[in-house]
Formats: structure tokens, C-alpha cells, sequence
């Protein structure tokens, strides 16, 4: 189902032994376009700081309570390896939260978490979801994560959520808009839709922008590169943010956009 990501703001984490924080962000892999980690800021009880976790520990969701829940206890997500998240998250940093969890790598495979379009079915043979053991891991992917360490450089791929917000979007002819929100399905923790603000150039709208359309990101100009017209955009149907779309008016989108090959990623999609 899509969500908007600003709705995970403010959600509680708790853990099998207590509460563990708040969701402050969410790190998504911009290749990708998924979400990887949730930025959380621990309890100060635990220290204050933020951490790391992975949609892989998360085993109840609870939209309408605001809460995660995961299979991890306040004292392992307390000891979790140190990153700036304030700064984009390197490789090495992500191999680092993988490692210490014993989570499956994704990267370098053809589905969105590895083993599968969905976060769980990269989990497939592990015992307790979010608490696999970490020998089976280590020796499954060692050579992968030996690999990667011997690589290790400042290559920055997931991005925040947060700081994305505010970007302006460049249409092939100009500015057009700036992105407001995203949209994300909750099944794969896929970025489905840019919801874009073009009321910056005109009295303009809110709209969607589908992740495939998009050509390049400019981390340092704060923009983001779409191979649609300005005028294409302007006639588009507004976007009700009140109200998430339904596949039909997806569909619509499409139509209008003249985009029909990215049909399928509505209909590949769980109900």
C-alpha cells in the first residue's frame, strides 16, 4: 500500500524487551529508489543518540498506532556501530550495520532486498526474522564483505529523506516545481512517487512524479532531473494530499505522461 514517508515521522520503535526510540528519517538507496534503514533516535535511556535499523527488523507495522516493532532488544540496537547521519551513509558503513546484525546483503543482486522483491524473502532460512546467526551470514557473504572492505572510500548512496525534501525539480525545459513529499510502498519499502509542489512558478498544484522518469539527481544543486516538459507537468491532474492515489488515477498518470511500460509496477504490486 503507499504511504507518504513524512508519516513515519515521530512512529515509535519498540524492541522485544522495551522501547528503543523514534523514527526521525529514513535513509533510501538512491539507485534503487528504497528505503534501507530508519533513522531512529534512541530513548534517553539508551544514550539519545540516533541509530541505524533495517526494514529487515521490523516485524509489525501499525500504521494507525504509529508504531514498529522489531525483533531486537534495547541492548543490541544500543551497542549497534556508530554513524554521522547527518552525512549520506557510505558502502562501508551500511556493510558495518549488515555485519553487526547478520543481515543478507541485497546489493549486487537483481531484486530489490536480494533474495526478493520484499524485504523478508531475503530472510528465507533464518530462524527469527531480524536475528538470523550471524555465522551462517558471515559465511555466506564473506567474500562479498571482505570485497567491499578492501574497497572501502567515501562512495555515498543512501540519501536522506529529509534532505531530498525542498529540491527543485528540473523539467527538460526549465524549473518547474520543488519535491514536497514521497511515496513510498510499505510491502518492499520502495519510493513509488515524488509528490511535487508547483506552486513555486504559477498557481500551480501538487503532483506525482514516478521514481522511472526520473534522470539524474544533483546532490550539490539540489535537483532533481526528470525527462518531462514543463508544460507536461502543468497540465497534469493535481495531486490530493489528503488522499493517496488509487490505481486507477495511477493509471491515469500514466496515460498522460504516456509512460503505459511502467503499467506493471501497479500492477506487480501487493494489495
Amino acid at each position: 500500500m503507499l504511504r507518504n514517508v513524512n508519516d513515519l515521522y515521530e512512529f515509535k520503535v519498540t524492541g522485544s524487551n522495551g522501547p528503543i526510540g523514534v523514527v526521525k528519517d529514513c535513509f533510501f538507496d538512491d539507485r534503487a529508489w528504497t528505503i534501507r534503514f530508519f533513522v531512529v533516535e534512541m530513548d534517553a535511556s539508551l544514550g539519545g543518540r540516533k541509530v541505524l535499523i533495517s526494514p529487515m527488523a521490523i516485524h509489525v507495522l501499525d500504521w494507525a498506532a504509529k508504531t514498529l516493532a522489531a525483533s531486537l532488544t534495547r541492548e543490541r540496537v544500543k551497542a549497534s556501530p556508530d554513524v554521522d547521519t547527518s552525512k549520506p551513509v557510505s558502502r562501508q558503513h551500511e556493510v558495518e550495520q549488515f555485519s553487526y546484525y547478520g543481515y543478507p546483503s541485497y546489493w549486487g543482486e537483481a531484486q530489490l532486498w536480494g533474495g526478493g522483491p520484499k524485504f523478508g524473502m531475503s530472510l528465507d532460512g533464518y530462524q527469527d526474522v531480524g536475528l538470523p546467526a550471524e555465522a551462517w551470514v558471515q559465511e555466506r557473504f564473506a567474500d562479498k564483505l571482505a570485497k567491499l572492505h578492501r574497497e572501502r572510500g567515501d562512495d555515498p548512496h543512501l540519501r536522506s529523506c529529509r534532505a531530498i525534501e525542498r529540491y527543485y525539480l528540473h523539467a527538460t525545459d526549465g524549473d518547474i516545481g520543488h519535491v514536497e513529499s514521497l511515496l513510498v510502498e510499505d510491502e518492499a519499502w520502495a519510493i513509488r512517487y515524488l509528490v511535487v509542489n508547483t506552486s513555486d512558478w504559477w498557481l500551480g498544484h501538487q503532483t506525482l512524479i514516478a521514481t522511472p522518469w526520473i534522470t539524474d539527481i544533483d546532490w550539490l544543486d539540489a535537483t532533481v532531473s526528470v525527462d518531462l516538459t514543463r508544460q507536461t507537468i502543468k497540465e497534469v491532474p493535481a495531486y490530493d494530499p489528503n488522499a493517496l492515489p488509487n490505481p486507477d488515477q495511477e493509471r491515469a498518470l500514466f496515460d498522460h505522461y504516456e509512460r503505459p511500460d511502467h503499467a506493471n509496477m501497479i500492477a506487480a504490486r501487493p494489495v
